[in-house]
């Protein structure tokens, strides 16, 4: 199929600039051929006006509808599979089954939050009667919900170009909570970027939706992004992405006259804590699933296990045997780009070159591709060097080892915000692990047993977020239902006539929505 390398402006194709950018080929780094145009400022300009001009239809548009677009956009998004193996396939080195995969996961994510739409229970409906008797003073009839906040920015993500970035979870979430969405690509995916884009065009032309409910702008600088997040109409701005991008992106928000929320993610070290138990029971199978976890997806995922805390014993040796082997049996793999490799390359050396840490293992080196690689160090070199504890994106982690198990503690509270914690422990590691989760719940959006964090499932229960600074705001997620929040803010009306309220608060509940009625709550009605 071809593919547009216009902007795409509420449901136009404009390209009003000379520049252009291309992506590159992963693993050779060479130039691919399709150039793409660089938005202009008045392109950009443009898609904020357009959404600014929806954003009070969508907002006002039934939930029913509303709902249909995001099942509407999951199946376009479907229809162009093998688009997106093909295309996604040349710009991020990821094989077709972690295209289609993640493809799946996209649409699953859109569909459910049709389904928390139509379910309505988002609006947060809390009605208090009024009481004019009341003495000494009338009590009045107040009534809340939530309503969406207006138009969000929402930035691609480099390492999933489907799930975390045009259709992923932040516009599915500001969609599904009302919000327009003017999406910057992230340029090292444009061609996927815009068949995902032709994908969601559509659905929107198909069901009459306004328009400016969905613009996509393409480009490789960083002036885009900020002229973005300074533009008085965005409201929200939703990032997965760097440390340093999203601090600067939320510098330039709380730098705007009105200042707006900035939701990033910006990564984590993701520690696991092995405690003695689990380690003397299961050395070698622990270690065999660390492997898989640092190297899926060639260690690009924000989850990846960056620490692990192994307590000295006879069993540590077979843990780093086991570990050892499977990394020296593994390939070399393409990163998803030139710069990120590098960016690994370079936090390698700066292992390899740290006073008491040691290389412990590698994979197969190959010019161009990624080595998986583990380093070893103990609990006062750890302890001693911060610099340890930084993340480095790739398929790489850090074992420090702990003369004493109940030093996990210690080591626990020297860690910054996290995405993730990790425990393998067994039924004679409770007084250990007891202490340590307490401390691990004031680290981590996520604390898991026996297990590896990468995978992130999408659901009611699911948190993926943390202390800063692992997100800029810890009590929100960018993955699970609750994602919807980010994109809402609370208001009431009081002592207002019935018939000038929304459908949402009306006495009579014309929607069905479950509600809270003075204190008590009330199921959905039918």
């Amino acid at each position: 199929m071809s593919i547009a390398t216009e902007q795409f402006i509420a449901g136009t194709r404009s390209q009003r600039g000379k520049a252009t950018f291309n992506a590159e080929q992963a693993g050779t780094g060479k130039s691919l051929s399709i150039a793409f145009a660089e938005a202009t400022p008045e392109e950009i300009d443009l898609a904020c006006v357009k959404a600014a001009h929806a954003a009070p239809v969508w907002a006002n548009t039934s939930l029913a509808k509303r709902a249909d677009l995001l099942d509407a956009i999951a199946t376009e998004l479907e229809s162009r599979a093998d688009a997106f193996v093909e295309q996604a396939g040349a710009e991020t080195g990821l094989p077709e089954a972690r295209i289609r995969g993640e493809l799946g996961r996209t649409s699953g994510q859109l569909r459910l939050f049709a389904g928390v739409v139509r379910e309505g229970a988002f609006l947060g409906v809390r009605i208090d009667h009024g009481d004019p008797d009341r003495a000494p003073a009338p009590k009045p009839d107040l009534r809340q919900y939530q309503i969406p906040l207006g138009p969000v920015g929402v930035f691609g993500a480099s390492n999933f170009p489907l799930a975390f970035s045009v259709c992923g979870g932040d516009t599915a979430s500001a969609l599904a909570a009302g919000c327009p969405v003017v999406v910057k690509a992230h340029p090292a995916h444009p061609g996927t970027s815009a068949i995902a884009a032709e994908a969601v065009e559509s659905a929107v032309a198909n069901l009459e939706v306004p328009a400016g409910v969905f613009s996509m702008l393409q480009g490789s600088s960083h002036a885009l992004g900020a002229a973005l997040v300074q533009h008085s109409a965005i409201q929200a701005i939703g990032f997965t992405g760097s440390q340093r991008g999203g601090l600067a992106l939320q510098a330039l928000a709380q730098s705007r006259a009105v200042p707006i929320p900035v939701y990033a993610e910006m990564g984590s070290v993701n520690p696991l804590f092995i405690l003695p138990g689990a380690l003397s029971e299961r050395a070698e199978a622990i270690a065999e699933g660390l492997a898989g976890s640092i190297t899926m997806g060639c260690g690009q995922f924000c989850t990846k296990p960056g620490l692990v805390f192994v307590p000295r014993s006879d069993a540590l040796s077979s843990f780093n045997d086991a570990l050892s082997a499977k990394l020296q049996s593994l390939p070399a793999n393409a990163m998803l780009h030139s710069g990120i490799l590098a960016a690994y390359e370079q936090g390698c050396h700066i292992l390899d070159q740290a006073d008491g840490v040691e290389r412990l293992a590698a994979g197969e080196e190959k010019a161009g591709l990624a080595q998986a690689k583990a380093y070893i160090t103990n609990e006062t070199t750890f302890l001693a060097n911060p610099a340890l504890a930084e993340e480095i994106f790739g398929p790489v982690t850090l074992i420090i080892a702990m003369d004493d198990p109940a030093q996990a503690t210690t080591l626990a509270d020297a860690l910054q915000g996290q995405l993730t914690a990790g425990i393998h422990l067994s039924q004679s590691d409770i007084a250990i692990a007891e202490p340590l989760i307490e401390r691990l719940q004031q680290k981590a959006g996520r604390i898991l047993a026996n297990g590896y964090p990468t995978g992130v499932e999408v659901g009611e229960a699911m948190v993926h977020g943390g202390p800063y600074p692992a997100t800029t705001d810890s009590r929100t997620t960018s993955v699970g239902t609750r994602a919807i929040e980010r994109f809402l803010r609370p208001l009431a009306l009081q002592d207002m006539p019935d018939a000038l309220l929304p459908a949402a608060l009306r006495e009579a509940n014309p929607l069905g929505l479950p509600r809270r009625v003075d204190g008590a709550p009330q199921p959905r009605q039918a």
